[in-house]
């Protein structure tokens, strides 16, 4: 995720973030990701301290153990964390962790990148799609049908849909985290519902459920999209979609793809929030050079 989006995310959703966890990370005292195995009483209440109210450094403005919380899988939470713990272990004092934290290389954030990198080859045979299939733009979504980010963005994105009806093309690429224990089954049924032509219609349902995504919940979903029931609960048990999501997901991985939603306009890694209001200018700029040509 892009410091950009991090920001947007977290400024928009204080109400969506909370409601992701019944965790107080005011109060937690087992955070995620975080081994205070050893600590003394004394040292977990010094390093639970500075994890309260030292920043994180990954853009997204939050305090370490907020982040632990909210955002279990920021690498920069997750690091500075440990420098935390090591030097609470070593016996050393409040202030010297501290020196050694704002000393990190972590410290310093992400490596700021350019909102568009250099286009790159994406396979996309075989995704689902919708759009013209030549639209000038082709607009590539790694995501997790279990992510609260991805779920917001799926409205911006069917908004520039909307916006470029003729000119964009949307391909969709599973891209399910470890950390969403539902997101790999529904990336499942989302393939599955594709082999009756509903991928879409499945798409949106499972996003706007994203919160409540057992098997039981996708199959009540399966019957309200006009899925024939018995055939979707054998293709999506039957293991045949397993490589198809395996495959995307090492086509991220193999493009850098390290979070989700991960956006790719015409092959142009994009690293800012997905909101039409940055997206749009982009895509016109995507469409300039075929317009100036006629």
């Amino acid at each position: 995720m892009s410091r950009l989006f991090r920001l947007f995310l977290y400024a928009a959703l204080p109400a969506l973030l909370l409601a992701e966890t019944a965790i107080d990370w005011h109060t937690a005292t087992d955070l995620a990701g975080v081994d205070m195995t050893g600590l003394t009483a004394g040292q977990k209440t010094a390093a639970l301290k500075i994890l309260r109210e030292q920043g994180c450094s990954c853009g997204c403005d939050m305090k370490m153990a907020q982040c632990r919380v909210l955002d279990p899988g920021c690498s920069f939470s997750s690091g500075l964390a440990k420098i935390v713990i090591k030097g609470i272990r070593e016996g050393k004092t409040q202030e010297e962790v501290i020196a050694e934290v704002k000393a990190s290389p972590l410290a310093k954030g992400p490596e700021q990148k350019p909102l568009l990198e250099d286009p790159v080859k994406i396979p996309i045979a075989g995704a689902p799609s919708r759009g013209p299939e030549h639209a000038r733009v082709t607009l590539v979504e790694f995501s997790d049908f279990e992510c609260p980010y991805c779920s917001t963005a799926s409205s911006q994105v069917e908004a520039l849909m909307v916006a470029f009806p003729r000119d964009i093309r949307l391909v969709y690429k599973q891209f399910p985290l470890s950390m969403h224990p539902h997101a790999r089954m529904a990336a499942v049924a989302a393939l599955a519902a594709n082999e009756q032509g509903k991928f879409w219609e499945m798409h949106d349902k499972l996003f706007a459920n994203f919160r409540q995504l057992s098997r039981e919940r996708i199959l009540a979903l399966a019957k309200e999209i006009g899925l024939d029931v018995n055939r979707f609960t054998a293709d999506a048990s039957s293991g045949k979609f397993d490589p198809v999501v395996a495959k995307d997901f090492k086509d991220g991985e193999d493009l850098g793809v390290n979070g989700t939603p991960a956006f790719f306009i015409n092959g142009k890694r994009y690293n800012g929030p997905m909101t039409v209001e940055m997206v749009k200018p982009l895509i016109e700029a995507e469409l300039k050079p075929v317009t100036a040509s006629k």
